[in-house]
């Protein structure tokens, strides 16, 4: 009895190597740290140490434990955090950057939680601000981050289905549930894109849809605020009372030897404007009706002069129609110094300027994404900082 009992304990034991050996879990993250300097921070020059300049300061946790036939269980949570003050980010929202869990196997994954829409797989890691123009700070963002392309805004409650790769080609959609009794769409938010990988040519295409965007997307996060203007960049705040936020975009890339070029397209529609009760607005941005549309053009090039140094820069064009109308041009510029492949240096510089009439129905003035508007039609960022991966 004593031998049999042995026998299945030693049974036991193999069984569960066997399956704790087909499991595993990585700790991962970014440590990001910049000096940033603008001669006009609401009309004044400032010196700033900020956190998570080139990427975001952010730790996480993800794994996958094999099920067998080809099949797995798939996780993984991402906090963003402030180097500076060892403060949460993402509005206090502990794991604002990503918090899903799901299935993965042959015919592809289906996941749940809080994501990253499928548009920006496809469309935003293509642009320069989605890349290596200051993708955590934001700097290199479209103006106000307008398309998302550069991800200020997740999608929560959303279930998400990414399909395998067949001969370069793969897509995902996905759908965020509102949380609404009684009405499936309010809040909710929609997203497809897909992409072609062939050599050096690479090319994405994507679409995502908010119900009442200050909310559903721009209001997601621990802090936010469930009345209030949630939306902060003078680009578009003035449009929170807009019913729906519809998104198209598009975005290649093509590489020569170290050389990179790409062109990029996004068209932004905050539509139903006046239709949504929010508190903070304006009388004339509450007087706002229709539909504000956003084009944004933009071309960027990166180089690598050799295994060590990089050099990138861009130029967009943003350009409102609708209830006011405004144009944003933007140049970027970028150098990276790989230390080694976990670590590098970077020197940024950011330059837009504006004109016409912004969200507040107010003259245009500057306003670089991820930071504070100008009190005049220009605005300048520079920064230099180290990155370290881990």
């Amino acid at each position: 009895m004593q031998k049999r009992k042995l026998a299945v304990v030693a049974f036991g034991m193999v069984a569960y190597s066997a399956v704790h050996a087909q499991s595993n879990v990585t700790l991962y993250g970014v440590a990001d740290a910049g000096m940033v300097y603008t001669p006009n921070y609401l009309g004044s020059k400032a010196y700033t140490l900020t956190s998570g300049v080139a990427s975001s300061s952010a730790f996480g946790l993800k794994g996958s434990e094999d099920l067998g036939g080809g099949n797995a269980a798939i996780f993984n949570v991402e906090n963003g955090y402030n180097i500076a003050t060892g403060a949460v980010s993402q509005n206090g929202t502990f794991f604002g950057r990503t918090a899903w869990v799901g299935l993965s196997g042959a015919p592809g994954a289906m996941t749940v939680g809080r994501q990253y829409s499928s548009a920006y797989w496809y469309t935003g890691y293509l642009t320069a601000g989605g890349s290596w123009a200051a993708a955590g700070a934001g700097f290199g963002a479209h103006p106000g981050d307008v398309d998302n392309l550069d991800t200020f805004n997740r999608v929560n409650n959303a279930i998400k289905y990414a399909s395998p790769n067949f001969a370069g080609f793969s897509m995902q959609a996905m759908y965020g549930f509102g949380g609404k009794a009684g009405s499936f769409n309010t809040n909710s938010v929609k997203a497809v894109g897909a992409g072609y990988t062939n050599g050096p040519l690479t090319l994405g295409i994507g679409y995502q849809s908010a119900n009442r965007p200050n909310f559903s997307l721009f209001g997601n996060k621990a802090n936010d605020s469930a009345t209030g203007i949630n939306m902060t960049s003078y680009v578009d705040y003035g449009f929170a009372s807009a019913g729906a936020q519809n998104i198209f975009s598009f975005a290649g890339t093509y590489a020569v030897g170290e050389a990179t070029i790409g062109l990029n397209y996004s068209n932004s529609r905050f539509t139903d404007l006046g239709t949504v009760a929010v508190s903070g607005l304006s009388a004339k941005e509450r007087a706002f009706r229709g539909t504000e549309a956003f084009n944004v053009g933009e071309i960027n090039f990166k180089y690598r002069f050799t295994p060590a140094w990089m050099l990138g820069t861009a130029w967009s064009y943003t350009r409102s129609s609708g209830a006011t109308h405004a144009i944003y041009q933007q140049v970027d510029i970028a150098f990276y110094y790989l230390l080694s492949k976990r670590t590098d240096l970077y020197a940024m510089g950011f330059y837009q300027h504006a004109t016409g009439t912004d969200s507040r129905g107010l003259p245009a003035v500057a306003n670089i994404a991820g930071w504070r508007a100008s009190s005049t039609n220009t605005q300048t960022i520079a920064t230099i900082g180290m990155r370290h991966r881990f």
